[in-house]
């Protein structure tokens, strides 16, 4: 039987790829937990020897940081972009914070999970996840300054922003985006004070696949 271009790499001594490595534990991170993420069943998994992983990773250690660099860059990273983006008003500001909640590509909510879940019982990493709060706290805080907030209200709405969030991923609730979509606005008045202009729910609407009128309709008989 002739075999496939994976088998005849992986029979020439194919090592896979650092990247292959990663979303391999990755995976199993979001699936089964930390403890799980171990050379041997990855290995198994991908078709590759244990010998192949040292060609990209000096130990299990090493991965398990690769892990946590990758959920630093996406998570935090687009979270501080978002909280930086131009916006002429605090709820346009913080919808495109709420970007994250709803697109995966900015932010991994399982992934985000999951390390909070392994920080459980790993001291170092428990500090880490704590730095890092504070610097997405510290990004949330920023935002509000810039719209005319003063230090502790804007230190205090950040504060209810973030934790609100964490529970939403600690919580693992489940909801439709477009239920989600729908309590929007009232999540923005609730944060800033400020209700957000039609313009800014139709625009925030359209880029999560939205129609805007359904999300306009709040505050009506429909059910939050």
């Amino acid at each position: 039987m002739a075999m496939d271009g994976n088998q005849a790499e992986r029979k020439s001594g194919w090592r896979g790829s650092e990247e292959l490595w990663l979303d391999a534990a990755y995976r199993v991170l979001i699936d089964a937990g930390v403890e799980h993420v171990k050379v041997g069943p990855l290995a198994a998994g991908l078709g590759l020897s244990r010998t192949s992983f040292y060609g990209h990773f000096e130990s299990r250690e090493a991965l398990l940081d690769a892990l946590v660099a990758k959920w630093e860059a996406k998570n935090t990273g687009n979270l501080i972009a978002q909280a930086e983006a131009y916006a002429e008003s605090i709820a346009e500001g913080l919808l495109n914070v709420f970007d994250c909640w709803f697109s995966n590509d900015l932010f991994d909510a399982r992934l985000d999970f999951a390390v909070r879940t392994w920080a459980l019982g790993d001291a170092s990493l428990r500090e880490r996840l704590e730095a890092t709060d504070r610097i997405r706290i510290d990004a949330l805080t920023a935002m509000f300054l810039r719209h005319g907030f003063e230090t502790e209200q804007a230190r205090v709405r950040a504060y209810s922003v973030y934790y609100t969030q964490i529970g939403y991923i600690s919580m693992m609730v489940r909801e439709t985006v477009e239920h989600r979509v729908r309590r929007v606005p009232v999540y923005i008045e609730t944060f800033t004070g400020v209700r957000p202009t039609e313009a800014e729910i139709e625009r925030f609407a359209a880029r999560h696949g939205v129609v805007a009128a359904d999300v306009l309709g709040i505050g009506t008989a429909r059910e939050l």
